[in-house]
């Protein structure tokens, strides 16, 4: 039930958050609605496992993405600098890096965020890591990326 519940949050805050809707009664009844026979579904399709519904990643993962906010704003800049200069330093690779993370929630976070930050590309994601391709020197700093793996896999570890 805690999943369930965990679930209409996530869905209502999304829904509110990407409509814009709050003062228009018939479409925040429609929202209710469609939230609640979303996780109805949901529930009845027994989905509501640790990898759909995270519950043990959620409280430590939100400082993950304030820092990687700041990663990607960072990349964003690199890759800036590189698309406006006259004679642009490309110099795109292929390289791997460790797949730390244990759970599948765990490596597809760390895929997705190697993808979200400008310049560097999830190619393939192993077992025990992950094929990156990455457009300039800067940007295919190994050990930067590593570390993004090793918080999204202290994030991922459960206190016991």
């Amino acid at each position: 039930m805690g999943r369930f519940i965990i679930l209409v949050l996530a869905l209502a805050g999304l829904w509110l958050l990407l409509s814009g809707y709050f003062d228009v009664p018939l479409l925040l009844f429609f929202g209710v609605v469609s939230v609640l026979f979303s996780a109805w579904l949901a529930k009845r399709a027994g989905v509501l496992d640790d990898d759909s519904v995270p519950t043990g990643l959620m409280p430590r993962i939100l400082g993950y993405w304030i820092w990687l906010g700041g990663e990607i704003g960072k990349a964003n800049l690199t890759v800036m600098r590189q698309a406006l200069a006259i004679e642009p330093k490309l110099s795109p690779k292929f390289f791997t890096v460790p797949n730390p993370p244990k759970s599948g929630v765990g490596k597809a976070t760390f895929a997705n965020s190697i993808t979200l930050t400008p310049g560097t590309v999830s190619i393939d994601l192993r077992e025990n890591e992950i094929l990156v391709h990455g457009l300039t020197e800067a940007l295919c700093d190994v050990p930067a990326i590593t570390d993004m793996g090793e918080r999204v896999a202290k994030a991922e570890r459960r206190k016991t």
